[in-house]
């Protein structure tokens, strides 16, 4: 009878450091660590890789909770261990799928050379590789025969990136997003002219309210044939050709690039920034006006002064110059 009860207390302390085995919070590395498991890595190949990178004691531990938790899948992808956690909590975070990745932040307006940077500065990728994939236009090529590169179809949104996202990876993603995002429109209207036309608008608007507003002067401008004088597409044509120095000078302006619209009249060759939603609707539906200008207020509100003549306009800019000198 002794030993029966002596048994029974050796299988209790046996069963109480079993699952304490299995709740006890382990660290074995110093540094966070990466773990990767492709799909169709097997429950053994995970517990040893694990064990391996210090994030289990033991592969036994988590072959234990396997066997106790059958119904579960564990998730395929690359996970990030910083701090200690127990053998439970990291199976259980595997069959969540909590995987790890990082957020690229797009915001509207920014053009593929802004893009290339803030993936360059997320440690991703190399901004070179990145424009050399956004160079070409093979992604859209079926929606925009015209579309000299991806510029305009790179959509605005935040993104999921991973450590090993390729360059084409991620233009396939945004891309993607910018079919999706043009579908919802349900519009017939011409891709090309008003995704370029957009972009124009991205980049000269900067309160939403006013966006229509801005579409409508370039669109005035475009209908009776008046250059568009936007500072914007001179940057960019800096931008293509490698000299873009921060201002904009009288031999930017002077440029003979199809993209400085201060030169040639009409659209540029296509867009030169990536616009948001609001921007596309706008290019689609510009306000009625009679409006030919806008000057910038000099109030800090980001609004525009818009004039539909020249000499109202040039009291605008007067007026704004002179709110600016002082």
């Amino acid at each position: 009878m002794r030993l029966f009860a002596l048994a029974l207390v050796l299988a209790a302390v046996g069963v109480f450091w079993f699952v304490g085995q299995l709740n006890q919070p382990y660290q074995g590395f110093s540094e966070p660590v990466f773990v990767e498991f492709a799909k169709g890595t097997s429950t053994q190949q995970m517990a040893n890789e694990l064990a391996e990178k210090g994030v289990l004691a033991k592969p036994w531990q988590f072959l234990a909770i396997r066997a106790l938790e059958r119904e579960k899948t564990l998730q395929a992808g690359e996970y990030q261990f910083t701090k200690a956690a127990s053998p439970r909590d990291v199976f259980r975070r595997i069959t969540r799928g909590d995987t790890f990745y990082l957020e690229l932040l797009v915001p509207e307006g920014f053009n593929m050379y802004e893009i290339a940077e803030a993936a360059g500065k997320l440690g991703i990728l190399k901004p070179a590789e990145f424009l050399a994939e956004a160079n070409s236009p093979a992604l859209i090529h079926d929606i925009d025969p015209a579309a000299p590169s991806l510029e305009g179809f790179l959509f605005p949104n935040k993104y999921r990136v991973r450590r090993h996202t390729s360059p084409q990876q991620l233009c396939r993603m945004m891309t993607a997003e910018f079919r999706q995002r043009w579908l919802s429109l349900h519009t017939t209207a011409d891709l090309h002219t008003t995704l370029t036309l957009a972009s124009l608008v991205e980049r000269e608007a900067r309160r939403p309210d006013e966006r229509p507003l801005v579409a409508s002067v370039f669109s005035n401008r475009l209908r009776i044939g008046m250059k568009l004088d936007c500072d914007p597409t001179t940057v960019y044509a800096a931008l293509l050709q490698n000299r873009y120095r921060g201002t904009i000078y009288k031999s930017d302006l002077a440029d003979e690039s199809p993209w400085n619209t201060y030169r040639h009249s009409g659209l540029p060759p296509g867009p030169i920034a990536n616009p948001g939603l609001g921007s596309i609707q706008a290019a689609l539906a510009p306000a009625e006006s009679a409006f030919l200008y806008f000057v910038a207020r000099a109030d800090g509100s980001g609004g525009h002064t818009f004039s539909e003549s020249l000499m109202k306009h040039a009291a605008a800019v007067a007026q704004y110059q002179r709110a600016t000198h002082h």
